[in-house]
């Protein structure tokens, strides 16, 4: 297998690819794939999961405007449920690689799974943290997920979708039992179907 840190070396157009969206209840899992200049640096850029949103917001705009390539993809409820949600995931990074012109000559993807794919790729496990360009694309996903969770938010209002992003918070179980579950809900999600079940029990 290849090594990142050559891959990196070896002046080859070098796609960094990460997801977002895993974990939550609702919502569509999103995923970025960014090339980068060799060398180029964007101060503060990391996980996007230690950036508050303001920085994750500044820094997603910086890497628009920087990147060589960048492209943002997602798989649907629908797939999540029909695939299950580590499928989905791969499946949206692979839509997010093929969107980029030209294509990458290899890609990094942060975790330890790789789509199925044609191109020469490398997971690295916390990449997002070691690699600019999985950096950038964690925060490309974040960002582009949570503005969907807050379009979520007026067309369903009562879960908070805007505040938890569909993530499983005591707020967010409390409204799938008092709401139901919503269109935008993972079914195939064990505390959706058990909420569901249960509204559906107090409503007869």
């Amino acid at each position: 297998m290849d090594d990142w840190r050559e891959l990196l070396a070896g002046g080859l157009r070098v796609a960094g690819v990460d997801e977002a969206g895993r974990g939550p209840l609702a919502g569509d899992v999103f995923a970025a794939a960014v090339v980068l200049a060799p060398g180029c640096t964007l101060p503060g850029l990391r996980d996007s999961k230690k950036l508050g949103a303001a920085r994750r917001e500044a820094l997603a705009e910086a890497v628009r405007a920087e990147a060589l390539a960048w492209s943002v993809a997602r798989a649907s409820v629908a797939e999540i449920d029909a695939l299950n949600i580590l499928q989905a995931s791969l499946l949206a990074m692979r839509r997010a690689v093929q969107a980029l012109a030209p294509p990458p000559a290899a890609v990094l993807v942060d975790g330890n799974r790789l789509p199925a794919w044609e191109w020469r790729a490398v997971a690295v496990v916390g990449g997002d943290d070691l690699v600019p360009a999985i950096s950038a694309a964690s925060v490309l996903a974040k960002v582009a997920r949570d503005e969907e969770m807050r379009r979520l938010d007026e067309r369903y209002p009562g879960y908070g979708f805007a505040r938890h992003k569909g993530y499983p918070t005591a707020a967010h179980v409390a409204a799938l039992l008092r709401l139901g579950a919503s269109p935008v809900h993972r079914m195939s999600f064990a505390p959706v179907r058990a909420a569901a079940a249960q509204y559906a029990a107090d409503s007869c």
